[in-house]
Parts: structure tokens; C-alpha cells; sequence
């Protein structure tokens, strides 16, 4: 393999690896596991767990996964503070 091809096989990766950033953080990508998971409580709670106010209850995991969501951020930086893989 020279090193044109070389080249073009890593900016390939690149492309591929942007494209993963940038869906690991758009809103499209949370609001749709939001959505799924919603979906998922809601039958848990009419069909496995009968809950007369199964559409409550069914938030409780969609408001843990945006509350999760919203800490990452805090404890990314706090474990590169304390860690010495980033230069």
C-alpha cells in the first residue's frame, strides 16, 4: 500500500469517525432513545406492572436517562482532570 492510499484510508476513518461524534451528541439521537424508552416503560407498566397511571410512571426512566444526560458532561471533564490520557 503506498502512501496516497494510505492517506486516503485515513481520511476515510476520519469521515467515519466525525460522523460517529456527531451523532453520539445530536438531539436526534437522545430524543429518539427519550422516545423508545418511553415507549418501552409504558408497556412495562399496562402489560408486566398494571399501573392506573401508567403514563406517570413511565417517565421516571426517560427522567433518569435525560438527567444522566445532562451530568456526563460534568463528569467527563472531571475524569480527564484526573487522568492522564489526554495531552
Amino acid at each position: 500500500m503506498d502512501l496516497e492510499d494510505r492517506i486516503s484510508a485515513i481520511e476515510e476513518r476520519n469521515k467515519k469517525v466525525t460522523v460517529d461524534k456527531a451523532w453520539e451528541i445530536s438531539l436526534t439521537r437522545r430524543l429518539s432513545i427519550v422516545f423508545v424508552t418511553y415507549i418501552c416503560g409504558s408497556l412495562i407498566f399496562i402489560f408486566i406492572i398494571p399501573t392506573a397511571e401508567w403514563y406517570l410512571a413511565a417517565i421516571v426512566p426517560v427522567a433518569g436517562y435525560v438527567l444522566s444526560t445532562l451530568g456526563l458532561p460534568w463528569v467527563r471533564k472531571f475524569w480527564e482532570s484526573i487522568n492522564s490520557y489526554t495531552s
